[in-house]
């Protein structure tokens, strides 16, 4: 039994999904304006991390992690920069995909881009504006706030507390200052697109709410994620939009990340404290952030420090030593404390069972590298810690890759992954198209079939061999 504490009813319950082992997850992506930071790094890593863990436990993980690529940050940067809309959000979505790369962070089921979703967008507030719960002016689209009875459940605020809690913009268009914009006019030379309003752009809450219904294909998720600064107003607006268009609760649970600081403090350029993942990776292995960032809690503040990382490193070298002792000493070695190991993994699974408790999680295996080095363990304990860690998202990468094997319970590696089986005739099709890829240089197209391959169970090494 997983249990998660669900924001929006401020108590830790049993992940219990509408249509189990079935779990539509949806998490808010970047805005791509600029380079992607370490706070985004965690976010990013974490919910990763999270779905890894349910795959393990056996659910079939449907992930949509959005890429915000319009919006008035891009906009004023394309000006900054002196160059185009289009040369800014290209810019940076590559940078984006780099950093995931970087970080060996899998891809969602599904990222879709605001502006390829434009049509389902404006439909979505066509049907709001029918159903009296939102309003057209010269132009711009609003949604009327007070016409949702719920708004406020999510960040436990009243219409008055929200209405001096956030700084509200003056804006002769609206009939009450809490509403907001579902849709916003183009001005000269700003990008737009063609609806029954003029041309225009959507507003930034109406993306996530259109897009998380449309690419998990149901009218109530089971979670939706993000950071703990995004539940107001964001999420708050997220809620009011898709529950007035379905009449159905758009989200079972909400699962929210503490936030980061910089040594205390704030990042800001303007305090040169500002790093982002690229920064960090010149200096440090991807799996040592990692592994800083699994010291804590999820939902916990994090203060993110470089002699925190210079720890992470240690920690690092520390496990790397036992891991390649251990596969050094071979496969008889410590045969007779084998049952340990089921040990160890049933206090991992309970301390993750307990809300993701990584930091609980990361302790359990720093306890099997104790006692494998005081008990001469082979490679048996190894892969076992191997397979652990890759649960957590570290995987070591100098070592050979291993499977995430799924507890007893689960049948196939299909499940493992949270996918539908593949038949042998796709499967071998893919890896004959990722051969191709590879002898035509495309790179980019054979990990893509890698990560699609590695995600059903399916490893496949350099030379095209399934493992």
């Amino acid at each position: 039994m997983i249990n998660v504490y669900n924001s929006l009813t401020r108590k830790t319950e049993e992940l219990r999904p509408l249509f189990p082992p079935q779990l539509r997850m949806y998490t808010c992506g970047v805005t791509v304006y600029d380079d992607c930071h370490v706070g985004h790094a965690r976010s990013l890593f974490i919910f990763d991390v999270i779905k890894k863990y349910l795959q393990y436990r056996g659910f079939q993980v449907t992930l949509v992690r959005n890429i915000t690529d319009v919006d008035d940050k891009i906009i004023n940067r394309a000006r900054q920069d002196g160059v185009t809309f289009e040369e800014i959000r290209a810019r940076y979505i590559r940078n984006y995909e780099r950093d995931l790369d970087a970080l060996s962070i899998a891809r969602a089921d599904h990222e879709p881009m605001a502006t390829e979703n434009i049509p389902s967008m404006v439909e979505h507030i066509q049907q709001l504006i029918a159903k009296g719960s939102a309003y057209a002016v010269d132009g711009d689209v609003y949604f009327a706030v007070r016409t949702f009875k719920d708004y406020g459940r999510l960040s436990g605020q009243t219409m008055d507390e929200m209405q001096t809690a956030v700084r509200i913009e003056k804006d002769e268009k609206k009939r009450d200052p809490l509403d907001f914009a579902l849709w916003k006019k183009s001005r000269e030379g700003e990008p737009g697109w063609p609806s029954p309003w003029g041309p225009g752009r959507p507003g930034w809450h109406i993306e996530c709410s259109t897009m998380s219904l449309r690419y998990l294909k149901t009218q109530t998720l089971d979670i939706h994620a993000g950071g703990l600064d995004l539940i107001f107003p964001h999420h708050e607006n997220e809620i009011a939009q898709a529950e007035a268009l379905t009449g159905k609760p758009f989200a079972k649970y909400w699962i929210h990340h503490g936030l980061l600081t910089i040594e205390g403090r704030k990042m800001s350029k303007s305090l040169g404290n500002f790093y982002t993942i690229q920064d960090v990776l010149k200096k440090y292995p991807a799996d040592v952030l990692k592994l800083f960032f699994l010291g804590a809690h999820y939902r916990s503040a994090m203060d993110f420090t470089f002699e925190g990382l210079d720890q992470s490193r240690k920690a690092y070298e520390k496990i790397k030593e036992f891991l390649d002792k251990a596969e050094g000493a071979g496969a008889e070695a410590c045969v007779k404390e084998e049952s340990q190991w089921s040990v160890f993994e049933k206090r991992f699974m309970d301390v993750m069972d307990d809300d993701f408790n990584t930091a609980q999680a990361l302790a359990v295996v720093f306890d099997m590298v104790s006692f494998g080095n005081k008990n001469a363990a082979g490679t048996a304990a190894a892969r076992k810690i191997k397979e652990l860690l890759l649960v957590l998202g570290v995987s070591f990468t100098s070592a050979p890759m291993i499977e995430v094997k799924a507890h007893e319970n689960i049948r196939t590696r299909e499940q493992v992954a949270g996918a539908p089986a593949m038949s042998e005739e796709e499967r071998d099709r893919l890896i004959e198209e990722r051969r191709r890829a590879r002898q035509n240089r495309d790179f980019k197209r054979a990990d893509e079939i890698r990560d699609f391959l590695r995600a059903r169970g399916i490893l496949v090494d350099d030379k095209e061999k399934i493992r």
